[in-house]
Protein backbone atom coordinates (compact mmCIF):
# COMPACT_ATOMS: atom_id res chain seq x y z
CA UNK A 1 0.00 0.00 0.00
CA UNK A 2 2.87 2.40 0.82
CA UNK A 3 6.43 2.85 -0.39
CA UNK A 4 7.60 5.33 2.23
CA UNK A 5 6.90 6.13 5.85
CA UNK A 6 5.84 9.64 4.85
CA UNK A 7 3.12 8.18 2.60
CA UNK A 8 1.86 6.05 5.48
CA UNK A 9 1.74 8.94 7.95
CA UNK A 10 -0.06 11.19 5.48
CA UNK A 11 -2.63 8.46 4.82
CA UNK A 12 -3.20 8.06 8.56
CA UNK A 13 -3.78 11.79 8.98
CA UNK A 14 -6.04 12.10 5.92
CA UNK A 15 -8.14 9.09 6.89
CA UNK A 16 -8.37 9.62 10.67
CA UNK A 17 -6.55 6.40 11.55
CA UNK A 18 -6.47 5.88 15.31
CA UNK A 19 -4.52 2.65 15.76
CA UNK A 20 -1.64 0.92 13.97
CA UNK A 21 -1.85 -2.86 14.20
CA UNK A 22 1.03 -5.28 13.57
CA UNK A 23 0.30 -8.90 12.65
CA UNK A 24 2.98 -11.56 13.13
CA UNK A 25 3.03 -15.27 12.28
CA UNK A 26 3.78 -17.84 14.96
CA UNK A 27 5.37 -21.24 14.41
CA UNK A 28 2.06 -23.00 13.77
CA UNK A 29 0.90 -20.46 11.18
CA UNK A 30 -1.52 -18.41 13.30
CA UNK A 31 -1.60 -14.66 13.20
CA UNK A 32 -0.82 -12.83 16.44
CA UNK A 33 -0.96 -9.07 16.78
CA UNK A 34 -0.22 -6.00 18.84
CA UNK A 35 -1.29 -2.40 18.36
CA UNK A 36 -0.03 1.10 19.09
CA UNK A 37 -1.77 4.50 18.98
CA UNK A 38 -1.17 6.21 15.66
CA UNK A 39 0.86 9.00 17.34
CA UNK A 40 3.40 6.38 18.47
CA UNK A 41 3.97 5.28 14.88
CA UNK A 42 7.25 7.01 13.96
CA UNK A 43 10.20 6.54 11.64
CA UNK A 44 11.93 4.84 14.55
CA UNK A 45 9.27 2.10 14.32
CA UNK A 46 10.60 1.24 10.87
CA UNK A 47 14.18 0.77 12.13
CA UNK A 48 14.08 -0.10 15.83
CA UNK A 49 10.86 -2.05 15.45
CA UNK A 50 8.39 -3.28 18.09
CA UNK A 51 9.81 -5.62 20.74
CA UNK A 52 8.14 -8.89 21.74
CA UNK A 53 8.86 -12.23 23.42
CA UNK A 54 9.52 -14.79 20.69
CA UNK A 55 9.36 -17.75 23.08
CA UNK A 56 5.58 -17.35 23.26
CA UNK A 57 5.42 -17.73 19.48
CA UNK A 58 7.05 -21.16 19.60
CA UNK A 59 10.30 -20.01 17.98
CA UNK A 60 13.16 -19.43 20.37
CA UNK A 61 14.16 -20.71 23.80
CA UNK A 62 13.24 -18.35 26.63
CA UNK A 63 16.87 -17.45 27.36
CA UNK A 64 17.23 -15.90 23.89
CA UNK A 65 13.73 -14.73 23.05
CA UNK A 66 13.95 -10.95 22.74
CA UNK A 67 12.93 -10.05 19.20
CA UNK A 68 11.63 -7.09 17.23
CA UNK A 69 9.01 -6.82 14.54
CA UNK A 70 9.76 -4.53 11.56
CA UNK A 71 6.59 -3.74 9.58
CA UNK A 72 6.34 -4.04 5.80
CA UNK A 73 4.64 -0.83 4.64
CA UNK A 74 3.62 -2.37 1.32
CA UNK A 75 1.32 -4.78 3.20
CA UNK A 76 -0.65 -2.05 4.99
CA UNK A 77 -4.45 -2.19 4.80
CA UNK A 78 -7.49 -1.06 6.74
CA UNK A 79 -8.73 -3.78 9.10
CA UNK A 80 -12.47 -4.08 8.35
CA UNK A 81 -13.30 -6.04 11.51
CA UNK A 82 -12.61 -3.51 14.27
CA UNK A 83 -14.64 -0.55 15.53
CA UNK A 84 -11.70 1.81 15.99
CA UNK A 85 -10.28 2.78 12.60
CA UNK A 86 -7.08 0.73 12.32
CA UNK A 87 -4.30 0.41 9.78
CA UNK A 88 -2.78 -3.07 9.95
CA UNK A 89 0.38 -4.52 8.42
CA UNK A 90 2.54 -7.62 8.51
CA UNK A 91 6.34 -7.69 8.43
CA UNK A 92 9.58 -9.41 9.41
CA UNK A 93 11.14 -10.53 12.67
CA UNK A 94 14.66 -9.68 13.82
CA UNK A 95 16.72 -10.94 16.75
CA UNK A 96 17.99 -8.23 19.11
CA UNK A 97 21.78 -8.36 19.08
CA UNK A 98 24.96 -6.27 19.13
CA UNK A 99 26.26 -4.52 17.14
CA UNK A 100 23.00 -4.72 15.15
CA UNK A 101 19.87 -6.80 14.93
CA UNK A 102 19.69 -9.61 12.37
CA UNK A 103 16.87 -11.31 10.49
CA UNK A 104 15.49 -14.27 12.44
CA UNK A 105 16.06 -17.33 10.27
CA UNK A 106 13.21 -19.37 11.81
CA UNK A 107 10.61 -16.70 11.11
CA UNK A 108 8.17 -18.16 8.56
CA UNK A 109 8.31 -15.17 6.23
CA UNK A 110 12.13 -15.21 6.30
CA UNK A 111 12.19 -18.88 5.26
CA UNK A 112 10.00 -18.23 2.22
CA UNK A 113 12.01 -15.18 1.20
CA UNK A 114 15.26 -17.15 1.59
CA UNK A 115 13.92 -20.00 -0.57
CA UNK A 116 13.06 -17.57 -3.37
CA UNK A 117 16.46 -15.90 -3.10
CA UNK A 118 18.18 -19.31 -3.28
CA UNK A 119 16.20 -20.18 -6.43
CA UNK A 120 17.26 -16.91 -8.03
CA UNK A 121 20.92 -17.24 -7.03
CA UNK A 122 21.02 -20.75 -8.52
CA UNK A 123 19.86 -19.25 -11.83
CA UNK A 124 16.83 -21.52 -11.93
CA UNK A 125 14.07 -18.91 -12.13
CA UNK A 126 13.19 -15.34 -11.22
CA UNK A 127 9.94 -16.19 -9.53
CA UNK A 128 7.68 -19.04 -8.56
CA UNK A 129 4.00 -18.30 -9.05
CA UNK A 130 1.41 -20.28 -7.11
CA UNK A 131 -2.37 -20.37 -6.99
CA UNK A 132 -3.96 -22.11 -4.01
CA UNK A 133 -7.49 -23.48 -3.84
CA UNK A 134 -9.08 -22.92 -0.44
CA UNK A 135 -11.68 -25.44 0.68
CA UNK A 136 -13.50 -25.02 3.99
CA UNK A 137 -16.78 -25.74 5.77
CA UNK A 138 -19.35 -23.13 6.74
CA UNK A 139 -21.37 -24.19 9.80
CA UNK A 140 -24.20 -22.53 11.69
CA UNK A 141 -22.63 -23.52 15.00
CA UNK A 142 -19.79 -25.63 16.38
CA UNK A 143 -18.75 -26.74 19.85
CA UNK A 144 -16.19 -29.18 21.24
CA UNK A 145 -14.54 -30.15 24.50
CA UNK A 146 -11.76 -32.43 25.71
CA UNK A 147 -11.76 -32.85 29.50
CA UNK A 148 -10.98 -35.82 31.77
CA UNK A 149 -14.66 -36.78 31.91
CA UNK A 150 -15.91 -35.57 28.55
CA UNK A 151 -14.76 -35.61 24.95
CA UNK A 152 -16.97 -34.54 22.07
CA UNK A 153 -17.47 -32.29 19.07
CA UNK A 154 -20.73 -31.08 17.65
CA UNK A 155 -21.58 -28.87 14.68
CA UNK A 156 -24.57 -28.21 12.49
CA UNK A 157 -25.66 -26.50 9.31
CA UNK A 158 -29.25 -26.23 8.22
CA UNK A 159 -28.53 -27.41 4.67
CA UNK A 160 -27.10 -30.78 5.81
CA UNK A 161 -29.01 -33.92 4.86
CA UNK A 162 -29.23 -34.95 8.52
CA UNK A 163 -31.66 -32.04 9.02
CA UNK A 164 -34.12 -33.33 6.39
CA UNK A 165 -36.29 -34.74 9.18
CA UNK A 166 -36.11 -31.70 11.44
CA UNK A 167 -39.36 -30.50 12.97
CA UNK A 168 -41.45 -27.66 11.53
CA UNK A 169 -40.50 -25.26 10.02
CA UNK A 170 -38.47 -27.20 7.46
CA UNK A 171 -38.27 -26.07 3.85
CA UNK A 172 -37.16 -29.50 2.60
CA UNK A 173 -34.05 -28.28 0.79
CA UNK A 174 -31.05 -30.21 2.08
CA UNK A 175 -27.89 -31.33 0.29
CA UNK A 176 -27.47 -35.08 0.09
CA UNK A 177 -24.25 -36.72 1.28
CA UNK A 178 -21.36 -36.03 -1.15
CA UNK A 179 -23.75 -34.35 -3.63
CA UNK A 180 -22.82 -30.71 -3.06
CA UNK A 181 -20.52 -30.07 -6.03
CA UNK A 182 -21.64 -26.82 -7.75
CA UNK A 183 -25.11 -27.24 -6.22
CA UNK A 184 -27.42 -24.26 -6.78
CA UNK A 185 -29.82 -22.36 -4.52
CA UNK A 186 -31.96 -22.98 -2.58
CA UNK A 187 -29.82 -25.99 -1.66
CA UNK A 188 -26.68 -23.84 -1.63
CA UNK A 189 -27.24 -21.58 1.39
CA UNK A 190 -23.70 -20.18 1.38
CA UNK A 191 -23.77 -18.27 -1.92
CA UNK A 192 -24.42 -14.79 -0.54
CA UNK A 193 -21.82 -15.33 2.17
CA UNK A 194 -19.19 -16.44 -0.38
CA UNK A 195 -19.96 -13.53 -2.68
CA UNK A 196 -19.64 -11.05 0.19
CA UNK A 197 -16.33 -12.64 1.23
CA UNK A 198 -15.00 -12.38 -2.32
CA UNK A 199 -15.86 -8.68 -2.46
CA UNK A 200 -13.75 -8.08 0.66
CA UNK A 201 -10.94 -10.29 -0.67
CA UNK A 202 -10.84 -8.29 -3.91
CA UNK A 203 -10.81 -5.03 -1.95
CA UNK A 204 -7.77 -6.32 -0.05
CA UNK A 205 -5.77 -7.27 -3.14
CA UNK A 206 -6.68 -10.97 -3.27
CA UNK A 207 -7.99 -11.60 -6.77
CA UNK A 208 -10.61 -14.33 -6.90
CA UNK A 209 -10.72 -16.76 -9.82
CA UNK A 210 -14.06 -18.25 -8.77
CA UNK A 211 -16.02 -19.62 -5.83
CA UNK A 212 -18.53 -22.46 -5.57
CA UNK A 213 -20.10 -25.08 -3.35
CA UNK A 214 -17.93 -28.17 -3.01
CA UNK A 215 -18.72 -31.90 -2.89
CA UNK A 216 -19.44 -32.07 0.84
CA UNK A 217 -23.15 -31.61 1.49
CA UNK A 218 -22.89 -29.96 4.93
CA UNK A 219 -21.61 -26.54 3.86
CA UNK A 220 -18.33 -27.37 2.11
CA UNK A 221 -17.22 -24.56 -0.22
CA UNK A 222 -14.19 -23.45 -2.23
CA UNK A 223 -12.58 -20.14 -3.15
CA UNK A 224 -9.81 -20.29 -5.73
CA UNK A 225 -7.58 -17.26 -6.13
CA UNK A 226 -5.42 -15.95 -8.95
CA UNK A 227 -1.68 -16.64 -8.99
CA UNK A 228 0.82 -14.69 -6.92
CA UNK A 229 4.53 -14.76 -6.07
CA UNK A 230 5.50 -17.18 -3.32
CA UNK A 231 5.91 -14.87 -0.30
CA UNK A 232 3.05 -12.66 -1.45
CA UNK A 233 0.73 -15.67 -1.63
CA UNK A 234 1.80 -16.92 1.79
CA UNK A 235 0.87 -13.48 3.15
CA UNK A 236 -2.45 -13.62 1.31
CA UNK A 237 -3.19 -17.14 2.55
CA UNK A 238 -3.29 -15.90 6.13
CA UNK A 239 -5.18 -12.77 5.11
CA UNK A 240 -7.82 -14.86 3.32
CA UNK A 241 -8.33 -17.08 6.36
CA UNK A 242 -8.59 -13.99 8.57
CA UNK A 243 -11.23 -12.42 6.33
CA UNK A 244 -13.26 -15.61 5.89
CA UNK A 245 -13.37 -16.43 9.60
CA UNK A 246 -14.22 -12.91 10.73
CA UNK A 247 -16.95 -12.49 8.12
CA UNK A 248 -18.45 -15.81 9.19
CA UNK A 249 -18.64 -14.59 12.79
CA UNK A 250 -20.26 -11.33 11.66
CA UNK A 251 -22.79 -13.42 9.69
CA UNK A 252 -23.65 -15.53 12.74
CA UNK A 253 -21.80 -18.57 11.37
CA UNK A 254 -18.49 -20.29 11.89
CA UNK A 255 -15.86 -21.59 9.47
CA UNK A 256 -13.25 -24.33 9.71
CA UNK A 257 -10.41 -25.17 7.35
CA UNK A 258 -9.85 -28.53 9.11
CA UNK A 259 -8.97 -31.19 6.53
CA UNK A 260 -11.55 -33.73 7.76
CA UNK A 261 -14.19 -32.31 10.10
CA UNK A 262 -16.98 -34.67 8.96
CA UNK A 263 -16.99 -38.47 8.95
CA UNK A 264 -17.49 -40.06 5.52
CA UNK A 265 -17.69 -36.75 3.64
CA UNK A 266 -15.20 -35.04 1.37
CA UNK A 267 -12.34 -33.31 3.20
CA UNK A 268 -10.83 -29.85 2.78
CA UNK A 269 -7.64 -29.60 0.75
CA UNK A 270 -5.55 -26.62 -0.23
CA UNK A 271 -4.40 -27.69 -3.69
CA UNK A 272 -1.43 -25.65 -4.87
CA UNK A 273 -1.01 -24.84 -8.59
CA UNK A 274 2.52 -23.75 -9.51
CA UNK A 275 4.87 -22.72 -12.31
CA UNK A 276 8.21 -20.93 -12.75
CA UNK A 277 9.22 -17.89 -14.82
CA UNK A 278 12.60 -16.49 -15.86
CA UNK A 279 13.09 -13.19 -17.69
CA UNK A 280 9.33 -13.12 -18.12
CA UNK A 281 9.25 -16.46 -19.94
CA UNK A 282 7.43 -19.58 -18.64
CA UNK A 283 9.73 -22.50 -17.81
CA UNK A 284 7.18 -25.30 -17.58
CA UNK A 285 6.01 -25.32 -21.22
CA UNK A 286 7.25 -27.60 -24.01
CA UNK A 287 4.85 -28.38 -26.88
CA UNK A 288 6.55 -31.75 -27.40
CA UNK A 289 6.67 -32.87 -23.76
CA UNK A 290 4.23 -35.09 -21.89
CA UNK A 291 1.09 -32.97 -21.36
CA UNK A 292 3.18 -30.13 -22.91
CA UNK A 293 5.44 -30.02 -19.86
CA UNK A 294 9.13 -29.16 -20.19
CA UNK A 295 12.05 -31.11 -18.76
CA UNK A 296 12.36 -28.37 -16.12
CA UNK A 297 8.76 -29.00 -15.08
CA UNK A 298 9.27 -32.79 -15.01
CA UNK A 299 12.37 -32.43 -12.84
CA UNK A 300 10.68 -29.93 -10.53
CA UNK A 301 7.85 -32.44 -10.25
CA UNK A 302 10.34 -35.25 -9.70
CA UNK A 303 11.93 -33.42 -6.78
CA UNK A 304 8.55 -32.98 -5.14
CA UNK A 305 7.61 -36.63 -5.63
CA UNK A 306 10.98 -37.84 -4.31
CA UNK A 307 10.62 -35.80 -1.12
CA UNK A 308 6.82 -35.87 -0.82
CA UNK A 309 6.73 -37.86 2.43
CA UNK A 310 9.01 -35.34 4.15
CA UNK A 311 7.12 -32.41 2.59
CA UNK A 312 3.91 -33.76 4.15
CA UNK A 313 5.30 -32.86 7.57
CA UNK A 314 4.90 -29.21 6.50
CA UNK A 315 2.01 -29.37 4.02
CA UNK A 316 -0.11 -31.71 6.17
CA UNK A 317 1.09 -31.02 9.71
CA UNK A 318 -1.98 -32.03 11.75
CA UNK A 319 -3.22 -35.40 12.92
CA UNK A 320 -6.51 -34.52 11.20
CA UNK A 321 -4.67 -34.10 7.88
CA UNK A 322 -4.31 -37.85 7.40
CA UNK A 323 -7.99 -38.53 8.01
CA UNK A 324 -8.49 -36.71 4.71
CA UNK A 325 -5.73 -38.53 2.79
CA UNK A 326 -7.68 -41.78 2.42
CA UNK A 327 -9.14 -43.50 -0.66
CA UNK A 328 -12.60 -42.69 -1.90
CA UNK A 329 -12.98 -38.95 -1.32
CA UNK A 330 -11.03 -37.38 -4.23
CA UNK A 331 -8.01 -36.90 -1.97
CA UNK A 332 -4.68 -38.29 -3.21
CA UNK A 333 -3.02 -41.26 -1.57
CA UNK A 334 -0.60 -42.34 -4.34
CA UNK A 335 2.78 -40.78 -5.09
CA UNK A 336 2.60 -40.04 -8.81
CA UNK A 337 1.45 -37.67 -11.55
CA UNK A 338 -1.23 -37.67 -14.21
CA UNK A 339 -3.22 -35.43 -16.50
CA UNK A 340 -6.69 -34.42 -15.29
CA UNK A 341 -6.62 -37.19 -12.67
CA UNK A 342 -7.54 -36.30 -9.09
CA UNK A 343 -6.41 -39.60 -7.61
CA UNK A 344 -2.68 -38.84 -8.07
CA UNK A 345 -0.82 -36.48 -5.75
CA UNK A 346 0.19 -34.31 -8.74
CA UNK A 347 -2.44 -33.43 -11.32
CA UNK A 348 -1.73 -31.63 -14.60
CA UNK A 349 -4.80 -29.58 -15.58
CA UNK A 350 -5.73 -30.48 -19.16
CA UNK A 351 -7.41 -27.11 -19.71
CA UNK A 352 -4.19 -25.10 -19.06
CA UNK A 353 -2.72 -25.16 -22.60
CA UNK A 354 -1.16 -21.72 -23.18
CA UNK A 355 2.60 -21.51 -22.48
CA UNK A 356 2.17 -19.01 -19.63
CA UNK A 357 -0.63 -21.12 -18.12
CA UNK A 358 1.11 -24.50 -18.28
CA UNK A 359 1.47 -25.80 -14.75
CA UNK A 360 0.72 -28.65 -12.39
CA UNK A 361 -1.17 -28.95 -9.13
CA UNK A 362 -0.01 -30.53 -5.87
CA UNK A 363 -3.14 -31.98 -4.28
CA UNK A 364 -2.10 -33.21 -0.83
CA UNK A 365 -1.61 -29.91 1.10
CA UNK A 366 -4.27 -28.60 3.46
CA UNK A 367 -4.83 -25.30 5.25
CA UNK A 368 -3.69 -26.48 8.70
CA UNK A 369 -0.19 -25.82 7.34
CA UNK A 370 1.93 -22.78 8.02
CA UNK A 371 1.81 -21.53 4.41
CA UNK A 372 5.29 -19.98 4.52
CA UNK A 373 6.97 -23.24 5.51
CA UNK A 374 4.73 -25.34 3.24
CA UNK A 375 5.29 -23.25 0.11
CA UNK A 376 9.02 -22.98 0.82
CA UNK A 377 9.31 -26.76 1.31
CA UNK A 378 7.61 -27.37 -2.04
CA UNK A 379 9.99 -24.95 -3.76
CA UNK A 380 13.08 -26.47 -2.14
CA UNK A 381 12.06 -29.96 -3.24
CA UNK A 382 11.50 -28.70 -6.78
CA UNK A 383 14.90 -26.99 -6.83
CA UNK A 384 16.50 -30.23 -5.68
CA UNK A 385 14.75 -32.03 -8.54
CA UNK A 386 16.05 -29.56 -11.12
CA UNK A 387 19.61 -29.47 -9.77
CA UNK A 388 19.86 -33.27 -9.62
CA UNK A 389 17.76 -33.93 -12.77
CA UNK A 390 15.22 -36.10 -10.95
CA UNK A 391 12.95 -36.44 -13.97
CA UNK A 392 9.55 -37.76 -12.86
CA UNK A 393 9.25 -39.82 -16.05
CA UNK A 394 12.30 -41.91 -15.06
CA UNK A 395 10.61 -43.38 -11.99
CA UNK A 396 7.51 -45.42 -11.17
CA UNK A 397 5.52 -42.24 -10.61
CA UNK A 398 3.37 -42.30 -13.70
CA UNK A 399 1.85 -40.97 -15.72
CA UNK A 400 -1.16 -42.58 -14.05
CA UNK A 401 -3.83 -41.56 -16.54
CA UNK A 402 -6.46 -43.81 -14.98
CA UNK A 403 -8.36 -44.04 -11.71
CA UNK A 404 -5.83 -45.30 -9.18
CA UNK A 405 -8.58 -46.19 -6.71
CA UNK A 406 -9.98 -48.77 -9.17
CA UNK A 407 -6.78 -50.82 -9.42
CA UNK A 408 -6.81 -54.36 -8.01
CA UNK A 409 -5.19 -54.61 -4.55
CA UNK A 410 -2.13 -56.43 -5.93
CA UNK A 411 -1.48 -53.56 -8.37
CA UNK A 412 -2.08 -50.89 -5.74
CA UNK A 413 0.48 -52.61 -3.53
CA UNK A 414 3.18 -51.85 -6.13
CA UNK A 415 2.59 -48.10 -5.88
CA UNK A 416 4.24 -45.74 -3.44
CA UNK A 417 1.81 -44.15 -1.00
CA UNK A 418 1.72 -40.99 1.07
CA UNK A 419 2.32 -41.24 4.83
CA UNK A 420 -0.68 -42.72 6.62
CA UNK A 421 -0.39 -40.56 9.72
CA UNK A 422 1.50 -37.59 11.12
CA UNK A 423 4.15 -39.71 12.84
CA UNK A 424 5.06 -41.34 9.50
CA UNK A 425 5.43 -37.91 7.89
CA UNK A 426 7.66 -36.74 10.75
CA UNK A 427 9.75 -39.91 10.47
CA UNK A 428 10.24 -39.09 6.79
CA UNK A 429 11.27 -35.52 7.60
CA UNK A 430 13.79 -36.75 10.15
CA UNK A 431 15.32 -39.05 7.53
CA UNK A 432 15.10 -36.64 4.59
CA UNK A 433 15.66 -32.94 5.21
CA UNK A 434 19.01 -32.07 3.63
CA UNK A 435 17.22 -30.64 0.56
CA UNK A 436 15.45 -28.17 2.87
CA UNK A 437 18.69 -27.04 4.50
CA UNK A 438 20.44 -26.09 1.25
CA UNK A 439 21.91 -22.59 1.64
CA UNK A 440 20.46 -22.55 5.17
CA UNK A 441 16.91 -21.95 3.92
CA UNK A 442 15.42 -24.19 6.62
CA UNK A 443 17.67 -23.98 9.71
CA UNK A 444 18.24 -27.38 11.32
CA UNK A 445 17.04 -25.93 14.62
CA UNK A 446 13.70 -25.04 13.02
CA UNK A 447 13.26 -28.56 11.65
CA UNK A 448 13.98 -30.05 15.08
CA UNK A 449 11.55 -27.69 16.82
CA UNK A 450 8.89 -28.44 14.20
CA UNK A 451 9.25 -32.21 14.60
CA UNK A 452 9.24 -31.95 18.39
CA UNK A 453 6.07 -29.85 18.46
CA UNK A 454 4.19 -31.93 15.91
CA UNK A 455 5.13 -35.16 17.72
CA UNK A 456 3.69 -33.65 20.90
CA UNK A 457 0.42 -33.00 19.02
CA UNK A 458 0.31 -36.59 17.79
CA UNK A 459 1.11 -37.98 21.24
CA UNK A 460 -1.67 -35.91 22.80
CA UNK A 461 -4.23 -37.19 20.31
CA UNK A 462 -2.98 -40.77 20.63
CA UNK A 463 -3.35 -40.82 24.43
CA UNK A 464 -6.78 -39.16 24.46
CA UNK A 465 -9.72 -41.59 24.68
CA UNK A 466 -11.86 -41.30 21.56
CA UNK A 467 -15.69 -41.33 21.55
CA UNK A 468 -15.61 -44.08 18.89
CA UNK A 469 -13.69 -46.29 21.36
CA UNK A 470 -16.61 -46.12 23.78
CA UNK A 471 -18.96 -47.30 21.04
CA UNK A 472 -16.60 -50.16 20.17
CA UNK A 473 -15.40 -51.34 23.55
CA UNK A 474 -17.43 -49.96 26.47
CA UNK A 475 -19.40 -53.15 27.04
CA UNK A 476 -16.50 -55.60 26.66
Amino acid sequence: MFKTFEEAKKYCADNEIKQIDFKMVDLDGRWRHLSIPVDRFTEDTMTAGIGFDGSNYGFAPVENSDMVFIPDLSSAAIDPFVDVKTLTMIGDVYVIALPENYLFDQNPRSVTQHAVKYMQEQGIADKMMIGPEFEFHVFDDASFAVTPNESFYSFDTDQAEWNSGAEFPNDGYHVRKEKGYHIAAPLDRTYDFRSAVCEVLEANGIKVKYHHHEVGGPGQVEIEVEFGELTEMADKTLLLKYIVKNMAVEDGRTVTFMPKPILDEAGNGMHVHMHLFKDGEPLFYDPDGYAQLSKTAMCFMGGILKHIAAICAFTNPSTNSFKRLVPGYEAPVTVGYATANRSAVIRIPAYAKAPDKKRFELRNPDATCNPYYAYAAILMAGIDGIKNEINASDYNWGPFDFNLFSLPPEEQAKLEGLPKNLDEALDALEADHDFLMADGVFPERLIKIWIEKRRADAAQVNRTPHPAEFALYYDL
